[in-house]
């Protein structure tokens, strides 16, 4: 499919150009399906154009943000909805493009040292968003807002930081670990690894855009239960996606045959469905291969848990849960066991770990090598 770093500019060259078509697409034609026809074929070439990107990662990181993240954002945008599409205020080009393609949102609540521009869009986004929570009468609905917390300390970084460092070690000694130790500890790694990455492609854009930006994690590991996991902790960016493009949909749909009361539940089961279809087509990108299916079960099984969870707290009347330190171990706990089950056989078929070990000890080989020459130097 073409080679290396110039095959991977080419790819995001073309990307830019198509997105440029889509900002005009917006001043031209009003919403509905003629902007939706006039959007769809920019929307077919980004299903498939991480094919043609031969370099491991940069083809999964590109998967994710354009087959998905930009892919659902522009279908929005297409019925003038979604991030890319604030009212009144249009985005320039360069908001655009940034937030169509890259797993960013911009912060509700922002510091006063934000460009005149920036300042203005959001503050429209924030009260579309406070609109939208004192319309929303379920408590429990999945995919609640985001807590505006910014993004996460330096601190809580440079340890996650040391800790793929200690996993790196672990990988070098491998022969002499338990193959479910390291198991265990690359379901940790990928997490700890998409973290980082996603962090750093927000740092760059809130240095180039001069925005504040939503966290796109919210330490999952201290979920208090199945909603708080996957509704306001993991990959937030998804779940703002989601929740407009799906949840959102849906619910209205199911609230023609049933109260509204209960139509959370077919929705939150959607958006499982659609989250697992669409790692599907991330893993096939990545790995070339057939889907199994295991990873869409595995999004399934959590879907209807966290149904039967919102089930459970309404029969009963549940206002109050476990301790955090009893139930965040138990949820982590669920997600690490099902993940390994479900999720993890489709990454090793795919080698995602190998390359994945292969990177972080690579990394540590080298600054093993710049302290040798240091040592040497001094």
């Amino acid at each position: 499919m073409g080679g290396g770093l110039p095959n991977f500019l080419l790819v995001w060259i073309l990307v830019l150009a198509l997105l440029c078509y889509c900002h005009k697409i917006g001043k031209l034609i009003d919403k509905g399906t003629t902007r939706l026809f006039a959007i769809l074929p920019v929307i077919c070439i980004f299903l498939v154009l991480p094919l043609y990107i031969s370099v491991f990662n940069l083809r999964a990181l590109s998967s994710f943000f354009l087959s998905w993240l930009a892919n659902f954002k522009l279908l929005l945008f297409a019925l003038d909805q979604g991030p890319l599409s604030p009212q009144p205020v249009p985005l320039s080009l360069p908001h655009f493009i940034a937030l169509a393609c890259l797993p960013i949102k911009i912060q509700q609540n922002p510091p006063p040292n934000l460009s005149p521009h920036s300042q203005e869009l959001v503050n429209v986004n924030d009260n579309q968003d406070l609109e939208k929570l004192v319309n929303v009468e379920d408590n429990d609905t999945p995919s609640q807002e985001v807590p505006r917390k910014g993004l996460s300390t330096p601190l809580k970084y440079f340890i996650k930081f040391l800790l793929l460092v200690l996993f790196g070690y672990m990988y070098t000694k491998e022969e002499y670990i338990h193959s479910k130790i390291i198991f265990l500890v690359y379901v940790i790694h990928i997490y700890i690894g998409l973290e980082f990455i996603l962090a750093m492609v927000g740092a760059v854009a809130r240095a180039f855009l001069g925005i504040e930006l939503e966290p796109q994690f919210d330490e999952p590991y201290l979920a208090s239960s199945l909603q708080d996991f996957w509704g306001k902790r993991w990959n937030l960016m998804v779940t703002s996606v989601l929740h407009p493009a799906v949840f959102n949909p849906v619910r209205s749909l199911f609230s023609r045959f049933m109260t509204k009361k209960w139509t959370l539940l077919p929705a939150a089961i959607a958006s499982f469905l659609v989250s697992g279809i669409m790692h599907e087509l991330i893993f096939y990108h990545i790995g070339r291969r057939k889907p199994t299916w295991e990873v869409t079960c595995f999004f399934l099984l959590h879907g209807v848990c966290l149904t039967i969870e919102i089930v459970i707290k309404r029969e009963l009347n549940c206002s109050w849960g476990l301790p955090r330190v009893v139930a965040a171990p138990l949820v982590v706990g669920f997600v690490v066991a099902t993940a390994v089950w479900l999720f993890m056989p489709t990454v090793v078929r795919c080698k995602i770990d190998v390359e994945a070990r292969m990177e972080i000890i690579a990394f540590i080989n080298f600054v093993k090598g710049v302290y040798i020459y240091l040592k040497n130097v001094l």
